[in-house]
């Protein structure tokens, strides 16, 4: 019975209502009023499955757009479309490697989890399956002969058509059972006299139209063997003691070497791969066998392939292998590359399922390789790849690691004043202006997550760090007509990477200081209140910024009396608006030649 990965209850943090009450800190939002609710995240499966048959561009299957779903929506999704179906993924559990599974095209959902949950099959139909599956091998094993007599070397078409009704048998259970060693010695034998004459064809430079039969028998061997691994540990086991992921690196590296664009070619080499995938599911020795054979040079090659498809199973193959441990291999610098390479196809393909997932469940897992990749990175790259880091924590509130997040804090501390080319029009697109923004959104949603809140209220110099860069850019704004400007125009700049910049720095102060009175009394210190409190006015370039302002100021004077008086007396001196006070739901009072900040029993306009 396959493990629904379900978001478990979600709580959402209460907004104070009178003096003394918290603040959570800031929702992950546009607009603070937004709240958003804590979920526990989901887990992911150690690998998943392919079945069905893959008809001329070789079949596929379509994937949401990643940071669009919750991980459960993405495993609903996953089985969708396309002549190839993706298995439903499952958690990995305690007692071992779970099975693969896979659901074959146009069955229902009611079918498919019946035929996932169980390969057994009625006595009667077993049967049935193990004498068709003994005429189909034995015509195998008759056209083969007949092919060598003849001396043919193109696929005789019965071949091709035992083949395709093999790969049809097997995507049933009992099909799949009634598989015997002899017929996986046949397709093994099939494979490496296809591999030697394309070799052949290789060295000798001759045209490879003529060898496009070959590449046809090739794709329906890998059918067999995909769908033969489908929830079918013995099966994988004879195939990899048989030697069949040795042919099928060697094959899928010599396919990647013929420059054509013969849709026969890519069919094959699609099918190779999703062969990979599935004898590697929930299998260890098999993922070892492919890690020895295959890492890096076999995924290097396919990861930059032109060929969409071919890329994202691929990566179907490398993140079914992957572990904590071999991810630790990825920051060696021999092998960065491979990193590097699920990251562009990332981004040259955003909704690849595959590259995000080996994304957000293994590379950002490990601190070091984290590091290292940004340091190879573009800044261009380097705004894309927090981008993914903000979109996974916010939507799916993932914890990163207290040193990876100590890392993108340092690396803010160390740009931040980049952003003030900004202020010069003819700057409008820098890119190193544009990670710093990028960090301060990332640093914004760490803060919203209470699995980051406190160690990044304890980083050094972070929260002055980022008062000093607010003060910088309210300044920047008040010298020049800039983005840094307050404009009341009704038109925003929104095509601007500056636009809610300040809101966002205000935000991110407000969420260092929740609840931490030694953070409060260092805004404090740095006359960072006044600061906020001259942005508490409407501002196209910043929407939202008066509501943030708002959320700052509570958590400021929160059980901090020195706070709450030092608002007071502006008040008293004109130097604080009333009216913005009352927006807050506060008053001032005075009492035994005191002031004091009490709440006005007031609902806070936001």
């Amino acid at each position: 019975m396959e493990e629904v990965l379900t978001l478990k209850g979600a709580r959402l943090l209460p907004l104070p209502g009178k003096r003394g009450a918290g603040l959570p800190p800031a929702p992950s939002g546009g607009s603070p009023a937004e709240g958003r609710p804590l979920l526990p995240g989901g887990g992911v499966p150690a690998g998943c499955s392919l079945t069905g048959s893959v008809s001329g561009g070789g079949g596929g299957w379509e994937a949401p757009r990643p940071g669009h779903e919750a991980p459960a929506s993405r495993e609903k999704q996953a089985g969708k479309g396309g002549d190839c179906c993706l298995a439903r993924p499952r958690r990995a559990s305690g007692s071992g490697p779970g099975l693969p599974g896979a659901a074959a095209a146009g069955r229902s959902e009611a079918s498919s989890r019946a035929a996932m949950a169980s390969s057994e099959a009625p006595p009667g139909e077993e049967e049935a399956a193990a004498a068709l599956l003994a005429g189909l091998a034995a015509r195998l094993t008759g056209s083969a002969e007949q092919e060598e007599e003849q001396e043919e070397q193109a696929a005789a078409p019965g071949r091709l058509a035992t083949l395709g009704q093999i790969a049809a048998l097997f995507r049933d259970p009992a099909g799949r059972e009634k598989a015997t060693e002899s017929l996986f010695q046949d397709l093994l034998q099939i494979l490496r006299k296809a591999s030697y004459e394309i070799d052949a064809t290789y060295k000798q430079k001759n045209a490879l139209e003529h060898t496009d039969s070959l590449f046809l028998l090739v794709s329906e061997c890998f059918r067999c063997l995909r769908n033969a691994c489908v929830q079918c540990t013995k099966n994988q086991n004879v195939m990899r003691n048989l030697g069949l992921i040795e042919t099928s690196v060697h094959l899928i590296q010599l396919l990647h070497k013929l420059e054509t664009t013969l849709e026969s070619l890519l069919t094959a080499f699609r099918c190779s791969l999703q062969f990979l995938g599935n004898i590697a599911a929930g299998n260890k020795a098999s993922q070892h066998r492919i890690w020895t054979l295959a890492f890096p040079s076999l995924f290097l090659n396919c990861l930059n392939h032109q060929d969409e498809k071919t890329v994202a199973y691929c990566c179907m193959v490398l993140f079914t292998c992957l572990n904590p441990e071999r991810t630790r291999e990825l920051q060696e610098e021999s092998n960065l590359n491979v990193a590097l390479a699920v990251l562009q196809a990332s981004r040259k393909y955003p909704e690849s399922e595959w590259t995000f997932l080996i994304v957000t469940n293994h590379l950002l897992k490990c601190p070091e390789l984290v590091k290292a990749m940004y340091a190879k990175l573009s800044n261009q790259e380097r705004a894309s790849f927090l981008e993914l880091i903000q979109s996974e924590i916010g939507e799916n509130n993932t914890v990163i690691s207290a040193e990876t997040a100590k890392f993108l804090v340092n690396c803010f501390k160390e740009k931040c004043q980049a952003v003030l080319i900004l202020a010069f029009a003819a700057n409008d697109d820098d890119e190193e202006a544009l990670v710093t923004i990028r960090l301060v959104d990332v640093l914004c949603e760490m803060t919203s997550n209470s699995g980051h809140l406190e160690c990044l209220q304890a980083c050094p110099d972070l929260l002055e760090v980022t008062v000093k860069t607010l003060q910088l850019t309210h300044l920047a704004g008040k010298q020049s007509t800039n983005i840094f400007t307050v404009t009341h125009s009704g038109q925003e700049q929104s095509c601007h990477p500056a636009v809610g910049f300040k809101s966002h720095l205000i935000r991110l102060i407000g969420n260092l200081c929740y609840k931490n009175k030694a953070n409060q009394d260092k805004v404090y210190d740095l006359d960072g209140i006044p600061l906020i409190l001259d942005n508490c006015s409407i501002d196209d370039n910043n929407p939202f910024v008066s509501q943030w302002a708002v959320y700052t100021i509570r958590n400021l004077t929160e059980q901090n009396e020195r706070n709450q008086e030092l608002i007071a007396r502006m008040e008293q001196q004109g130097l604080a608006d009333n009216s913005v006070l009352e927006k807050m739901g506060l008053k001032v009072e005075k009492r035994d030649q005191k002031l004091i900040l009490r709440s006005s029993g007031k609902t806070p306009h936001l």
